[in-house]
């Protein structure tokens, strides 16, 4: 095989290894489904190229081909099944326990007649088996596009380009001395789009799982602006902070002066705005072993379940004020339109409290003067603000140029 087109195959085989590694994440944050699904797209996938380039160590080429049919035969059955699950073809849990059933036999059935077959036949069923299946799934995600589902959209795209991918592969299998590098590339490039396109539908099943998590532990508690559990003075504490009452914690208390006056001047859809794109901002931080909760009306809280060391609270400090005080463009109307066409800047003008438990405290105390402690910092040149334990008093975190 001509070294570009190896060269091509490895990165395929790349973008494989990280899809695995994505569901693995997922399976470790307790996404079961969503993980199995992403990680077999991507074994069965990097398993069907493997045997039809022959990289596997079978020198009988006999055998070889037998394997290639099995192979395609039961990863089709397999990618079948996981299509319909995404896709939520069967509502119905009886409907898709038969169908389960169904691809399961047909697909025993098929892998018995080309185990018995003659090699070459045995090959160009199992091709004839995945085309076939291809075409049927191909067909039920376009009857899912056509009624708008997101997944429906997805789940075409990433069955044409493995349409694609597996044209050049079993292309090379039946004819491995006339495969130019180019149709290797081709095959390679479409097999790393569809392993995009079902991360993608991934991604967006778990990110949809997380938050009705959320919305489900939180209940009432739960804004939807912010994407965060929401808490206000005189809440019970233990209704949205189960985890962190009476236990050691950290907390970074951010609060913005200026936002409010946003709704006053532009309304309630560019607040909103603002709102969002500021709570955007703190959860892209991704900070291990952190809970981000919005404060009503203008300020959000950072609690750390393990406290840090107070040089590394104080890095995560700088972070949130140079992450919160980049100029964002907002929009003061509702339409998608007006939103891509405003030139309308706004700068958060942010106030930063840090404090530092280290013995089980009382949160909702704990919370009030970290935001009080945020508040005096609006006029510190840092905008960071902690309790001085030599003074006794809430003092000015030196910036730190």
């Amino acid at each position: 095989m001509d070294m570009i087109a190896a060269g091509f195959w490895g990165a395929f085989f790349g973008s494989a290894a990280l899809s695995l590694t994505g569901a693995t994440l997922a399976f470790t944050r307790s996404a079961r489904r969503v993980a199995l699904t992403g990680s077999l797209s991507a074994v069965l996938s990097a398993a069907y190229a493997l045997l039809f380039l022959g990289w596997v160590p079978v020198d009988n080429r006999e055998t070889l081909q037998r394997l290639q049919a099995l192979t395609a035969i039961s990863s089709a059955a397999v990618l079948a099944v996981l299509l319909f699950l995404l896709l939520g073809t069967f509502r119905r849990r009886e409907m898709l326990v038969r169908a389960e059933g169904t691809i399961a036999a047909a697909a025993i059935v098929a892998c018995a007649v080309a185990w018995f077959a003659h090699p070459q036949a045995a090959l160009e069923i199992g091709m004839g088996v995945a085309a076939l299946v291809a075409i049927g799934t191909i067909m039920a995600s376009a009857a899912s596009a056509r009624r708008g589902e997101r997944a429906g959209w997805l789940a075409l795209a990433a069955l044409l380009f493995l349409s694609v991918g597996m044209l050049g592969v079993d292309w090379y299998a039946l004819n491995p001395q006339d495969t130019p590098w180019q149709l290797h590339a081709l095959s390679a490039v479409a097999g790393m789009a569809f392993l995009v396109c079902i991360a993608t539908a991934m991604w967006s099943r778990y990110a949809y799982l997380i938050e009705v998590s959320q919305v489900m532990t939180q209940g009432r508690n739960f804004d939807p602006v912010t994407r965060m559990p929401a808490y206000e003075a005189g809440q019970a504490v233990a209704e949205v902070f189960p985890e962190f009452e009476g236990k050691p914690c950290a907390i970074i208390v951010v609060s913005i002066a200026n936002i409010k006056m946003v709704e006053e001047l532009h309304g309630r859809a560019a607040y909103n705005h603002a709102l969002f794109v500021c709570a955007s901002r703190l959860r892209r931080m991704a900070l291990a072993g952190v809970e981000y909760v919005h404060l009503r009306e203008d300020s959000f809280v950072l609690l750390f379940r393990h406290p840090p060391e107070v040089e590394q609270l104080i890095d995560r400090a700088r972070q949130v004020v140079e992450r919160l005080t980049r100029p964002v463009t907002i929009a003061t109307s509702r339409d998608i339109g007006a939103l891509e066409a405003s030139s309308r800047k706004w700068e958060a003008q942010v106030g930063v409290g840090l404090a530092i438990e280290p013995e089980s405290v009382q949160l909702d105390l704990a919370i009030a003067g970290a935001r009080a402690m945020s508040r005096t910092a609006w006029n510190y040149a840092s905008r960071i603000a902690w309790y001085d334990e030599a003074s006794q008093e809430i003092s000015e975190l030196p910036d730190a140029g």
